[in-house]
């Protein structure tokens, strides 16, 4: 299924007779001021530094492999991939730049560069689970939360003894199908250990979808609770490179000053609680808006009576 639409089209004419119907072409040069990016690229994140090699590389011998590209209407293409040859290839300044040529439709092409960019070896966790959410959304053509919420729905009901429903199921089904093909996880697995990734605070998702730190030091700056401590934490474990028991240390010592001023807790657990209401506005509705509204009151209360 999946990875037979990624073989399709990366396999090269003559090993397979199920891969003829796409159209195959030698590799050929185009002007690379005729070659778009995809309105909806993958890979959001280039190491700097493997960038500048690869300038230097394609300085001394230009480009090597080809990029993947889908003809457009206007005599132009769109990027399938290969989007950091791309780039480098821009600074360089290359006029023109080797292509493959595909005949691939949207959900296609859409595929190959989500498993093109899943085969990367310095793809980072986030990443990776947002890229695998990307493919299941796609192939079950439903929303991405859609995905999550039925990996949740289907982990509750085990928990339960209960049953899922006949659509379900069948999407259920699929998904393990999908994530066999990719052969990481499958849907139990890459609920519990990386759907939790996505719960991480947004700073913290943001320096490792760059790549600025490793998963495991980031999930032990993530139980900093303060956002203050956390966002400094965050950017000395980057800057000074801290080991996982450097930080771990930090954290330790953050979480007792904490428990030492009370009042700070309390500071930092309403700021926590304001934003998350923010955040969750949209899902306050009269039943539980009343019960917030009485709380809200209490805690006043409280206050004004100190």
């Amino acid at each position: 299924m999946l990875t037979e639409t990624f073989n399709q089209v990366v396999s090269k004419p003559g090993i397979d007779a199920k891969y003829s119907s796409f159209s195959y072409q030698l590799p050929n040069t185009v002007p690379i001021e005729k070659i778009r990016l995809p309105l909806k690229q993958p890979r959001r994140y280039f190491d700097s530094n493997k960038l500048t090699q690869l300038i230097q590389s394609i300085k001394q011998h230009g480009i090597l492999e080809p990029v993947l590209v889908r003809p457009l209407d206007n005599g132009e293409y769109e990027l399938v991939s290969g989007e950091r040859r791309i780039r480098a290839a821009s600074v360089v300044g290359l006029v023109e730049v080797p292509i493959v040529l595909r005949e691939l439709d949207d959900k296609q092409a859409l595929q190959v560069a989500l498993m093109e960019n899943l085969q990367r070896e310095d793809l980072n966790p986030v990443e990776e689970t947002e890229a695998v959410l990307d493919i299941l959304a796609i192939s079950l053509e439903i929303e991405t939360n859609e995905v999550v919420s039925l990996l949740h729905r289907s982990f509750n009901a085990k928990q339960r003894g209960q049953q899922l429903n006949q659509n379900d199921l069948i999407k259920l089904e699929q998904i393990e199908l999908i994530l066999s093909e990719i052969g990481k996880f499958n849907a139990a697995s890459f609920r519990s250990s990386r759907l939790p990734l996505l719960n991480l605070p947004s700073d913290i998702l943001s320096a490792l979808r760059q790549g600025e730190i490793e998963y495991t030091k980031a999930q032990a700056i993530a139980r900093v609770k303060s956002e203050q401590l956390r966002s400094e934490l965050l950017k000395i474990a980057i800057a000074e490179n801290l080991s996982l028991s450097e930080i771990k240390t930090r954290v330790k010592n953050f979480q007792s000053e904490l428990q030492t001023n009370p009042k700070k807790i309390v500071t930092e657990r309403l700021s926590i609680l304001t934003k998350l209401l923010h955040k969750k506005s949209s899902l306050i509705h009269a039943e539980n808006s009343e019960r917030i509204t009485q709380l809200l009151d209490e805690l006043e209360k409280v206050i004004i009576e100190s």
